[in-house]
């Protein structure tokens, strides 16, 4: 029987660089000549990645997956976590929604299936792959959740895996958050740490060395790397701290000033990505309605509470400043799934679904009435859209609990297999189709409309999403191999191994 090897990444806190450390390495052994697999046993997200039969995971063990050139799997990631509102979540169980629960149900009730969950994906994995990148979430020195915990260092036990600990310096003190983390872990679970790396670097690495020499001597464990800070390195995010890169601000200094208005259960934010990267836009998020100002585009992403979303919108006031530009202005309205659904006229959740009100107003933007159903659509599409005259194919994803009725004839936002997907006007567009922006003809033709209104010239020339994201990977692992000797850790991961097995 084949037995994969595995490396576990955890790091001191969320947002340490977890994902995009797993990732690294999952380009790197692939390019070594090893079939790699990721794995997160268990991932609270709302950015999700839809796999080729159509099941619900994590992106970022999609992105991963992606990095090593394989197909994602729900065995990759089993569990995932989708915060509904507070303290309580939606709970996908290899792809498929199993129910609602709260937080201290879900850790009362679920443990033991979860468990047995985790243990058969991981092994399945293990018969399969080579290597094996396993990603922890938070932090392993969580004590107070430690007993039950199904993602960290009981996984490291499942698995027989080596920890690497990841540490983040930007913030701010790396080698006191890396210490705690330590000291606060039984000795069973320090052992299995064979190494630290510290990333999010900048600066001059001479004057961090006397503080490199100090935590080895101090615990005993090497540094097997400081990863710099990746300014050129482009990979979706799993995590809204994501958000913290994107400003509240209009630059005037750009053409096309996007407004992405950000509710508090945002969810697939990956969606506006594309749009950041065009020289010609700012994307600027928007959670009150003073920040809104006139932009030339407002987009509403996906969200895993509309109706709820839609009742900040209108408590905060920016839905009535929304439906004043799309009336007094130019403005292009552009909604995605949750957003979508927000600009029809109401939202209905009679089996309360999402949330505990049976319905809510939408922004009345587009002659649409949406109703929750508790049957999830998760699937992979492709068709057309057609703008201007012009028909521009388009590759997506959609990922919703709601039906969405037409209450008059309407001009579709796209063609998907032959049937009419969304609508759209002169001014307002919404489709439940997400990645809408990775498809860079149309992303341009949409940005450069705005362009013609404004009386800019069109730029016809754009990027390669596609491309863009390989080169991304590929400069990911560069800078991995640049900071960590590879070969010296095969050589500890090979001896831990070894050793776990005698």
């Amino acid at each position: 029987m084949k037995t994969s090897k595995p490396i576990m990444i955890q790091g001191t806190h969320s947002d340490a660089g977890k994902s995009l450390i797993a990732t690294a390495f999952c380009r790197i052994f692939m390019e070594d000549g090893y079939k790699t697999a990721p794995f997160k046993s268990q991932n609270m997200a709302l950015n999700s990645y839809i796999t080729a039969d159509g099941k619900e995971i994590g992106r970022a063990q999609g992105i991963q997956a992606e990095a090593a050139k394989v197909e994602a799997t729900t065995n990759m990631n089993p569990i995932l976590i989708k915060p509904t509102r507070d303290h309580e979540s939606q709970i996908v169980v290899h792809g498929v929604p199993l129910q609602n629960m709260f937080a201290f149900q879900y850790r009362k009730e679920f443990f033991n299936q979860g468990l047995a969950v985790i243990t058969e994906a991981y092994e399945q994995l293990s018969k399969e792959f080579d290597r094996i990148v396993i990603e922890g979430a938070g932090s392993p020195a969580e004590v107070n959740l430690n007993d039950r915990e199904l993602v960290n260092m009981r996984v490291a036990s499942i698995a027989k895996s080596p920890v690497i600990l990841v540490g983040d310096i930007d913030k701010g003190g790396v080698f006191a958050s890396l210490v705690g983390t330590i000291q606060l872990l039984p000795q069973e679970h320090r052992s299995k740490i064979i190494g630290v790396i510290i990333n999010k670097f900048r600066g001059d690495l001479s004057l961090l060395q006397p503080g490199l020499d100090w935590f080895e001597d101090y615990t005993g464990i090497p540094v097997l790397g400081v990863i710099p800070y990746m300014h050129d390195v482009e990979v979706d995010a799993e995590d809204s701290l994501a958000l913290q890169q994107y400003s509240t601000l209009v630059n005037p200094l750009k053409e096309v000033d996007i407004a992405v208005i950000s509710y508090p259960r945002i969810s697939n934010f990956t969606d506006i990505d594309p749009l950041r990267l065009e020289p010609d836009c700012h994307v600027r998020l928007v959670t009150k309605a003073s920040q809104l100002g006139t932009p030339d585009m407002i987009i509403l992403p996906g969200s895993k509470n509309t109706i709820e979303d839609a009742e900040f919108l209108h408590q905060s006031g920016i839905a009535a400043e929304i439906q004043t530009l799309a009336a007094k202005t130019n403005v292009k309205v552009i909604g995605v799934c949750g957003g979508y659904q927000m600009l029809g006229e109401k939202i209905n959740d009679p089996a309360g679904v999402e949330s505990n009100r049976e319905s809510m107003n939408g922004l009345g933007l587009l002659p649409i009435e949406t109703t929750m159903t508790t049957v999830k659509k998760t699937e992979r599409v492709n068709g057309t859209v057609k703008l201007n005259e012009q028909a521009f194919p388009i590759e997506g994803y959609e990922i919703h609990m709601g039906q969405t009725f037409y209450q008059q004839t309407v001009q579709p936002f796209a063609q998907l297999n032959g049937l009419n997907e969304g609508v759209m006007t002169d001014q307002v567009m919404g489709t439940y189709v997400h990645d809408i922006f990775h498809n860079d003809l149309l992303r341009r033709a949409l940005v450069n409309e705005v362009r013609t209104q404004k009386e800019f010239e069109p730029i016809h020339e754009t990027f390669n999403s596609r491309q863009r994201k390989e080169e991304s990977f590929m400069k990911l692992a560069n800078y991995v191999r640049e900071a960590v000797n590879m070969k010296q850790l095969y050589q500890m991961i090979d001896e831990y191994i070894e050793k776990s097995q005698t």
